[in-house]
């Protein structure tokens, strides 16, 4: 490694601190914080010993945070025009990653398509996870293979946040969205992307609040960016 390499200023290593942590970068843009307590903990972690200077670099940073940038309202307005959709008695099997596997859920796919039912498929290097109704589980498993199954999860519920055609050219729309979620401590079984809809599996117990969460993202849209 070059010797000759540009050292991080502290600004910018109080700036990356910050991003480090969505809670405090959420609390310093919306002007809720002690700046003089952040740099005492700023000035320890990162180990130097200017702790006026730290202040005075999260003071700036908050001006530029606190800022809605164009693409923020980009956004927000996906956002303010998203509506939610929620499914209960949701299911979600994997499977190995198998031509077999993939092979047997072809004539099911057909059939489920003819019976007018939902269900998605999403395929990685080592399994297949299969999202369904609950109903559909032992279908699923019969047509698959037991003896291919991995893991099977239970008592889930799907939220879809059903966006306009922008969200495919926008990014940070699902980042946002799972910040959100994370920030309320709700656990994420599954995430989907399918075109314009997002979809969250959560556990039924984190039901109401994963979609009070949400429902509260759409209304913090609509009266930040207005019709």
């Amino acid at each position: 490694m070059s010797s000759n390499a540009p050292k991080e200023s502290l600004a910018e290593r109080t700036r990356a601190y910050i991003d480090a942590h969505p809670s405090i970068k959420d609390c310093v843009a919306k002007g809720l914080i002690n700046y003089s307590s952040l740099a005492r903990v700023i000035k320890k972690e990162l180990d130097v010993d200017n702790e006026e200077a730290v202040m005075i670099a999260c003071r700036r940073y908050a001006g530029r945070l606190n800022v809605t940038t164009d693409h923020e309202i980009s956004i927000l307005r996906i956002l303010r025009d998203s509506r939610l959709e929620m499914r209960t008695k949701t299911c979600i099997v994997t499977a190995k990653n198998d031509w077999t596997v993939l092979h047997k859920m072809d004539s099911l796919f057909k059939d489920l398509w003819n019976e007018n039912s939902i269900m998605q498929c999403v395929q990685s290097a080592s399994a297949v996870t299969i999202i369904a109704d609950r109903a559909l589980k032992d279908r699923i498993m019969d047509t698959v293979g037991r003896f291919n199954i991995i893991k099977i999860r239970e008592n889930l519920v799907e939220i879809a946040v059903k966006s306009p055609e922008k969200i495919v050219n926008t990014s940070g729309v699902i980042a946002y969205l799972i910040t959100n979620l994370s920030d309320a401590g709700i656990n994420i079984e599954e995430t989907v992307s399918c075109h314009t809809d997002t979809i969250f599996i959560v556990g039924e117990a984190d039901m109401i609040s994963a979609y009070s969460v949400l429902t509260k993202c759409i209304q913090s849209a609509e009266s930040v960016v207005g019709d």
